[in-house]
């Protein structure tokens, strides 16, 4: 399996911060992943919260640590005794999009700027199998891998003060989705009408870290339809198993 050079520091008086090389790498993804696992799962009472990130890990203790060198030591030896990867389950969530102008107020402008019709654009973001790296900024906002360059696109200078819940939008290398109405920088190209994050349910955000997502384009008349099932409780979101 493949191990890295982690680097390990104080990050605050309770907690660590593991990092790993700075890049967006589906590989980097799984060893954090593991290695959250590994730790989340051996008993470290001291422990209380391990979080993720593109390529690190925040990991909160219960307590002041008083020795951070012994407790960096520790941790070392955690990652270095690990003999394999281990084998997950994730989930391929099909995640429908209207493009309809209605949704798409920032779809000209990438398509003068970029030269491409919108049709294009649309062909370029829903081809795409994105890996979710980690939930953040918002919650149940999902930071996606995976964009095509040819859809780089910088973020505003000049961010929105609200931007709608459910729109699909692009920030420099990335794409993601606005679980919930909100200020933002990122250009509008469409919107879903599904549930990011639910208060009331055991797991409020359906993904996790590792799954993956398409984005399947639907009509305005489609996207009214799964908006009033999803009113209605009887929406189920389409989604495959597969073992990472």
């Amino acid at each position: 399996m493949l191990k890295f050079n982690l680097t390990y520091r104080r990050f605050s008086e309770r907690s660590i911060l593991v990092e790993w090389p700075s890049e967006i790498n589906e590989n980097i993804l799984h060893d954090v992943l593991d290695f959250k696992n590994k730790l989340e799962n051996t008993n470290i009472k001291e422990i209380v919260q391990v979080n993720n990130a593109y390529n690190s890990l925040l990991i909160i203790y219960m307590f002041t640590i008083d020795n951070a060198y012994d407790e960096i030591k520790r941790l070392k030896a955690h990652y270095s005794n690990r003999d394999h990867l281990e084998k997950s389950v994730f989930n391929l969530w099909k995640i429908p999009v209207c493009y309809d102008e209605e949704f798409g107020i920032d779809l000209v402008e990438i398509s003068e700027k970029k030269n491409c019709s919108k049709a294009q654009i649309i062909q370029l973001h829903s081809e795409p199998i994105y890996t979710v790296y980690f939930i953040g900024f918002l919650p149940g906002f999902l930071y996606l891998g995976g964009l095509d360059k040819r859809l780089h696109f910088p973020r505003k200078k000049s961010p929105r003060l609200q931007i709608k819940k459910g729109a699909v939008a692009i920030g420099g290398p990335q794409t993601g989705v606005y679980p919930n109405e909100s200020p933002g920088g990122w250009n509008i190209i469409g919107n879903s009408p599904i549930v990011f994050f639910e208060t009331n349910q055991v797991e409020p955000c359906f993904a996790k870290a590792g799954d993956k997502v398409q984005f399947v384009p639907i009509s305005k008349s489609e996207y009214d339809v799964i908006h009033e099932e999803i009113e209605n409780g009887c929406y189920q979101l389409e989604n495959e198993v597969y073992h990472g």
